[in-house]
């Protein structure tokens, strides 16, 4: 059992749970003792992915840059170069 004095201590033992780990008790001085049940997870978002992948990161800034630099095709000009022969059957 872990002892917390903060709401940033709460936050960060929280955020150590999974699936494998789903439960926990905590003790709060001034509160007593909580029982604690992830029941189930978020599926990560892109912002979580990017932060632990470096590879994706560098591929989500190298996008924005193309972006601003206007090398970039809009949906009309993609479907448009594209034929039905690429796609499997």
């Amino acid at each position: 059992m872990e002892k917390i004095q903060s709401g940033n201590e709460l936050y960060e033992h929280l955020g150590k749970m999974s699936k494998k780990n789903s439960m926990t008790q905590v003790y709060i001085p001034g509160k007593g003792i909580f029982k604690i049940l992830l029941q189930e997870e978020d599926p990560p978002s892109i912002l979580s992915e990017a932060e632990s992948d470096s590879q994706l990161r560098q591929m989500i800034k190298d996008s924005r840059v193309a972006y601003a630099n206007g090398d970039r095709v809009t949906t009309e000009q993609f479907v448009a170069s594209i034929s039905s022969t690429e796609f499997a059957k």
